[in-house]
């Protein structure tokens, strides 16, 4: 669930308001949260008496947030403070959210470890160019396009959070059913 070339719009709006984004230190910061989440997170969730469905829901509400702030074009998190956008937010919640972060665990009931290992290096590498290009692209993509864009991928992103919030909701009421039965 790592949306980089949905987030372009975010990255672009991140540069021009800080100036400056770390795209190396986003990415071993964010691929380091995926892959401690993907060999720990199970455990975490555990230590401090959370499942999987639960933090996947939270996840959908922070997805729904930053979609909202895509397609109402408001700020919900402050941003004039930073100096830098490299952790906070993009490493975190935007590259390595808790979206990705569900997934991660997701993925791990049917798929070999080494492969989402290589799944997770292979997406930060490609996060990693859409990062560096954001430059680029912000020099090369005029404001009416951005919006557009950004809209547009904040639908689909608004999309994906009912499906997400959906989904986990759906396994909260069948588990309650079975239980009255």
């Amino acid at each position: 669930f790592i949306d980089a070339i949905g987030s372009i719009p975010i990255f672009v709006n991140l540069r021009k308001k800080t100036g400056k984004i770390e795209s190396g230190k986003a990415i071993i910061v964010a691929g380091t949260i995926m892959l401690v989440f993907l060999f720990f997170g199970d455990k975490i969730l555990a230590f401090i008496d959370l499942d999987i469905h639960s933090f996947a829901i939270a996840g959908a509400f922070v997805v729904f947030i930053i979609a909202l702030e895509m397609i109402l074009g408001i700020d919900i998190h402050k941003t004039e403070e930073m100096k830098s956008a490299s952790i906070i937010p993009i490493a975190f919640p935007l590259v390595a959210g808790v979206g990705a972060l569900a997934a991660t665990l997701s993925l791990r009931t049917e798929n070999h470890e080494i492969n989402i290992v290589i799944a997770i290096l292979l997406n930060m590498i490609f996060v990693y160019i859409i990062l560096k290009s954001s430059d680029f692209l912000s020099k090369k993509i005029n404001e009416g396009t951005l919006m557009v864009l950004k809209k547009s991928f904040g639908i689909i992103l608004l999309a994906i959070s009912v499906k997400m919030f959906m989904t986990n909701l759906l396994y909260f009421i069948n588990n309650f059913y079975k239980e009255l039965n």
